[in-house]
């Protein structure tokens, strides 16, 4: 159907040149939607049958971050389809925060950071950041979203690094169970489980040789879905901590990202003819003397 549809691509630096579905994160994102669309009464259960008062902050807050989520799926689709510019993938992120932004306004509005030790001496305890953590907030939901789609380009790369990133957030919220605010990672738990579900599906067909490409739309589903976790979930800057290898690539790839060196489409390795064949003489020459002198 993909291939039909012109979605396909060619899987680089293989031997055989064959067409590969392209954007099948489209269909991990949608199944997804659905998983959790279905499990939106389920939070809620205990409230209506018990006849209680019912949490309507948690209720916003759940449908708020699909809403996010599913803004993104269709971006990441579009960039598919449509190979948007970079101005554009940096523009659409930062609108589809304000929803998330507005929910964690209303239920938290905490903007209160706790200092590190080493620089405590300086700035005390605490700072209050105010309207910069807002700031902060829609910067780290551009940022996720486009960290792992500039981290790409090798057979289960995407897939690969968002399942490493989305388990040890997991791990990170069991930890946290115990603690006063044990209700937001249940939260992040609730949205992570499913998605590490997909992403292994998805990962096994992506997996070197490629059967299919997750292509853009899966890497801004995963970054949205680590940046609501992030910040509903009240742990905005552990969830930069996961993210060290890709904030590692983007000081790499800063040059390229702005132009100040060429930056092709598909940033991987190329092999020159003529050193190949450079390499190929001097091998083969090598061996030539190696034989002659011993077996003369």
């Amino acid at each position: 159907m993909f291939i039909n549809a012109r979605l396909c691509g060619i899987d680089l630096n293989k031997h055989q040149s064959v067409q590969v579905p392209e954007a099948f994160g489209v269909v991990a994102g949608c199944m997804y939607l659905i998983v959790m669309f279905l499990f939106i009464p389920v939070p809620f259960g205990s409230a209506v049958l018990q006849n209680s008062a019912f949490p309507y902050h948690e209720l916003a807050k759940l449908v708020t971050a699909l809403l996010s989520i599913c803004c993104m799926i269709l971006l990441g689709f579009a960039d598919d389809v449509l190979n948007l510019k970079w101005r554009h993938k940096l523009l659409l992120p930062t609108v589809a925060t304000l929803p998330l932004l507005m929910v964690y306004y209303v239920i938290s509005n905490s903007t209160i950071i706790i200092v590190p030790k080493p620089l405590r001496y300086l700035f005390g305890f605490s700072v209050d950041l105010g309207v910069l953590y807002y700031v902060y907030m829609s910067l780290l939901a551009v940022f996720c979203t486009n960290a792992i789609n500039i981290l790409a380009g090798v057979n289960g790369l995407e897939a690969g690094q968002s399942l490493v990133i989305a388990a040890s957030i997991v791990l990170f919220n069991f930890c946290e169970l115990s603690s006063d605010l044990w209700r937001t990672h249940q939260f992040s738990i609730f949205f992570l489980a499913p998605f590490i579900a997909v992403t292994l599906a998805l990962l096994k067909h992506n997996w070197y040789p490629a059967k299919i490409f997750v292509g853009d739309t899966y890497c801004y589903f995963a970054g949205m879905t680590f940046a609501v976790v992030g910040i509903l979930g009240i742990f905005s800057k552990t969830v930069l901590l996961f993210f060290i290898p890709q904030v590692i690539n983007f000081l790499y790839s800063v040059p390229q990202l702005f132009h100040i060196i060429p930056c092709p489409r598909h940033r991987m390795p190329r092999f020159v003819h003529f050193l190949v064949f450079q390499v190929k003489y001097f091998y083969c020459h090598t061996l030539n003397n190696f034989s002659a002198f011993f077996f003369k």
